[in-house]
């Protein structure tokens, strides 16, 4: 009989110089990912090839890291990512790191490295161009992750939960978050639960958070909740199994409220609960302890 013919999973790296592409390429790696650095995207469909042809069953996810040392090869990226759409064992996905210039020029400072797009000027110079370029990538992104608050154990451990179980079909992760620190820079879908009825205004319920029965209880308990998360289900029922047909394997699902206490966190455990036995889920709060003493 013949063998199966496996499904090679290819992670394509890039983002902003000083963002953590060697901290992610060295995460994936422990992970079990074949890793190459620095390959000119020219050369991507052929290696490809080469994989498919003599790794197949053996080699099932590969990593590859692509930068600014590669710049003169970047407009036949496009090109070379239609080809890879074009093969048959071939799935890719691209990861793009990304953080605040004032967080990459920190970083400059403390590592007194040169900016490759401004080797004899100031950092903030370079990675300004570099954005620039980038941007038509970072919009094609499967998965974009800020990187500028994250210590690279931090960024490990991320790059664990995301790609840690690649092969396993859909992961959706769902966060809960508050407006007033921002929106999660990596949220594929965003919504906006501030005009449910707040628990915070309750003085019983004000020290506790969404994971507490009497505040998941009071969020649920007004008809307009009831109705809200009828119509979010049934949008999140309907674009799921979509995601998972266009080969998409992480989705970030962003709840938020004005703190990121009380109703966001409730709605976040609620579509944990829903959807864990038919995804993988993975339910996080960013800033649920925020302000409590």
């Amino acid at each position: 009989m013949e063998k199966p013919v496996n499904q090679i999973n290819l992670l394509i790296i890039t983002g902003l110089s000083g963002a953590g592409k060697t901290v992610a390429v060295q995460k994936l790696e422990d992970l079990g990912f074949f890793c190459v650095d620095n390959l000119p995207p020219v050369l991507i469909p052929k290696f490809a090839e080469l994989i498919d042809q003599s790794g197949r069953g053996n080699i099932e996810r590969v990593a590859l890291v692509i930068d600014l040392r590669g710049r003169e090869f970047f407009d036949s990226l496009s090109d070379s990512l239609e080809r890879l759409s074009e093969m048959e064992h071939i799935s890719y996905q691209i990861l793009f790191l990304d953080a605040s210039d004032q967080a990459l020029v920190r970083r400059y400072k403390e590592t007194r490295r040169h900016h490759p797009l401004a080797p004899n000027g100031l950092p903030l110079d370079g990675i300004r161009s570099e954005r620039k370029l980038l941007e038509e990538l970072k919009g094609r992104a499967n998965l974009i992750i800020d990187t500028s608050s994250l210590k690279p154990a931090a960024l490990k451990e991320k790059i664990s939960q995301m790609y840690a179980n690649m092969n396993n079909g859909l992961m959706v992760n769902i966060h809960s978050f508050g407006f007033k620190y921002g929106i999660p820079i990596d949220a594929d879908l965003v919504f906006d639960v501030r005009f449910l009825p707040n628990p915070h205004y309750v003085d019983t319920l004000r020290p506790k958070t969404g994971k507490d029965e009497e505040v998941y209880e009071y969020v649920f308990k007004w008809d307009i909740a009831t109705d809200f998360m009828e119509k979010l289900t049934g949008l999140i029922d309907f674009t799921l199994p979509h995601y998972q047909k266009e080969g998409k394997s992480q989705l970030v699902i962003a709840i938020g409220c004005t703190g990121g206490k009380h109703r966001s966190v409730a709605i976040a455990e609620y579509l944990g609960n829903r959807y864990q036995e038919q995804y993988n889920v993975r339910v996080t709060h960013r800033d649920m302890e925020k302000g409590r003493s």
